[in-house]
């Protein structure tokens, strides 16, 4: 069985994917933080039901928002999210750089702990293997 078959490992890469991805997105907002009319946009969270599903354990639902789910997206592997929730400038845009910032701040500190964590399975897996 190859490494990247390990479900494990494969909702780990998905997930620094999708930070790669969230941070480009992010970036292109702060770009266009002067663009007269511009909608600031963000990713949908990751659904990983399908995988969690095929796992041996079973996770309990208690609240319907504790596992979101995310749609389809335009030209890239993960769905954007538009919403009305931003400050609309006078020029239309809804770009406000403090947010932008603290999102690119908390969007490196979780790519970091996945990081970690996908480096951790890694040794552990050579450690099962005596390597």
């Amino acid at each position: 069985m190859p490494i990247s078959d390990i479900p494990i490992l494969a909702m780990l890469r998905t997930r620094m994917e999708w930070h790669q991805e969230r941070q480009r997105v992010l970036a292109e907002n702060v770009a266009n933080a002067d663009t007269p009319n511009y909608q600031a946009k963000e990713l949908a969270p990751l659904d990983f039901s399908r995988q969690l599903s095929a796992a041996t354990l079973s996770l309990a639902r208690t609240e319907p928002g504790h596992i979101v789910t995310g749609s389809g997206g335009d030209g890239t592997s993960f769905a954007t999210e538009r919403k009305g929730r931003y400050e609309v400038r006078p020029r239309g845009n809804t770009v406000t750089h403090e947010d932008e910032m603290m999102k690119v701040a908390t969007n490196q500190m979780d790519f970091e702990a996945v990081t970690s964590l996908y480096t951790h399975s890694l040794s552990l897996i050579k450690l099962a293997i005596g390597k």
